[in-house]
């Protein structure tokens, strides 16, 4: 093993190392580093996401963060380790389940509007009104017209929504078939994340190629100045995390001189 040197092995030693150990049978050092790594990494990313929250408070500021990607892309993961040490006063995780018949018959995005962020606070999508760029189309639980309706509105919505004062930030996580058939193996044998696994998510393998070609289109024709699409690597879960998170600073504008 190459990275066995006096710091790692004194990582190793600590107490979260020797835990890695004896909570995982298939635990090997440089699995144990990795993890070790990633952890420091995401502290310290984790500190600077408390300044930037503090930063969105004082300044009034309203920030949408929208996560999209394919279902088990690792969405919901990465939201909460953003949010695991955050004010939980001032910001929102939304996650609309589907719509009641009422919310059939308004505008598409009064849900969601109701649900943006007041002023000094943080919302989170996790999944957004992207539903029916993507997931609706592709399961038909919209028809053409309701999603031509929404392509030639979406953007005008995001303009008026930047506009008003809200600053949007868009992730698309993106992960391989391969990939995504592994993590539904996993849920679907987890007897405390089965529950996760949706008749949406049984048909997603087989419909690859039909979500394939809306997110192509969504990338196509959503894709703005003012609101532009973060496409993540996903297929590893930390590196994934990390990145969402520097990218999130790195385009929040709060006073940040640190390089970690």
């Amino acid at each position: 093993m190459d990275n066995i040197n006096p710091k790692n092995i004194k990582k190793l030693n600590s107490k979260r190392g020797l835990k890695l150990f004896l909570s995982h049978d298939d635990m090997t050092p440089a699995k144990a580093i990795k993890i070790l790594n990633y952890e420091s990494k995401l502290k310290k990313l984790q500190e600077q996401l408390i300044q930037m929250q503090q930063w969105v408070e004082n300044e009034g500021e309203k920030l949408v963060v929208i996560f999209e990607g394919r279902d088990a892309a690792g969405k919901g993961g990465a939201i909460r380790r953003i949010t695991q040490n955050l004010n939980p006063r001032e910001f929102n995780v939304v996650a609309l389940p589907k719509p009641t018949p009422e919310e059939k018959e308004q505008w598409y995005f009064q849900r969601y509007v109701k649900n943006l962020p007041r002023s000094g606070q943080i919302t989170f999508f996790d999944r957004s009104w992207y539903n029916r760029a993507i997931v609706e189309p592709v399961n038909k639980f919209c028809n053409q017209t309701e999603y031509k309706v929404f392509m030639n509105q979406v953007n005008n919505f995001e303009k008026m929504l930047v506009d008003s004062g809200i600053r949007i930030v868009k992730f698309y996580f993106s992960i391989s078939k391969d990939e995504q058939a592994k993590r539904f193996k996993d849920i679907k044998s987890s007897p405390v994340k089965k529950w996760k696994f949706s008749a949406v998510d049984k048909a997603a393998l087989g419909l690859w190629n039909d979500y394939t070609k809306y997110k192509n289109k969504m990338f196509e024709n959503t894709n703005t100045d003012f609101a532009p699409w973060i496409v993540v690597r996903a297929n590893k879960k930390m590196r994934a995390r990390v990145e969402v998170i520097q990218k999130l600073l790195e385009l929040v504008p709060y006073n940040n001189n640190s390089n970690s």
